[in-house]
């Protein structure tokens, strides 16, 4: 198969209701993305190595990013945990700390949490600027933080994101 852009109801691919917690109670980054990796794991989208190595490559290269009012952090790992595309997504009740990209000396008070599996090591760049750019929007944001609701998350995703990716 070609390249295919992703249209709301493809989306379903990524983001699904089960792959979202809302309220998301955490009391760290590790735990945090420990739940979201459960969510991966439950729906088989990750192997049962995905949250460790996840939690590993975490603490080499930070993901929280210092984005304007609602901190996001995108925790993901190397396509060898990973069994098919999907984005679980938490909504921290509380924040917590991440460490910031690329200034691991800051850390990052973190709201939303975009837990990553994406098989394709070439399609992992084209996940993070879509997410990064989303992101950069404050309504959207505080549409996500505020959602209440798996089922209205889904929608704000599919209404924001469209990755083209080639293969399966």
């Amino acid at each position: 198969m070609g390249a295919q852009a992703m249209s709301p109801k493809s989306q379903e691919l990524w983001v699904r209701e089960e792959l979202v917690i809302v309220p998301l109670q955490a009391v760290s980054a590790t735990d945090a993305i420990t739940q979201l990796g459960a969510k991966l794991q439950a729906a088989r989208c990750v192997k049962e190595s995905w949250v460790q190595a996840t939690i590993d490559r975490e603490e080499v290269f930070a993901t929280g990013l210092p984005t304007k009012e609602i901190g996001v952090a995108i925790p993901h790992t190397d396509v060898v945990h990973v069994l098919k595309q999907a984005i679980a997504v938490g909504v921290l009740e509380e924040p917590v700390e991440f460490m910031e990209m690329g200034n691991p000396d800051s850390t990052v008070l973190v709201r939303i949490v975009c837990a990553l599996a994406v098989p394709r090591s070439e399609s992992m760049v084209k996940v993070l600027q879509r997410l990064v750019k989303m992101f950069q929007s404050p309504e959207t944001l505080r549409a996500i933080a505020g959602a209440g609701s798996a089922a209205k998350i889904v929608e704000i995703f599919g209404q924001h994101l469209s990755i083209k990716l080639g293969g399966k």
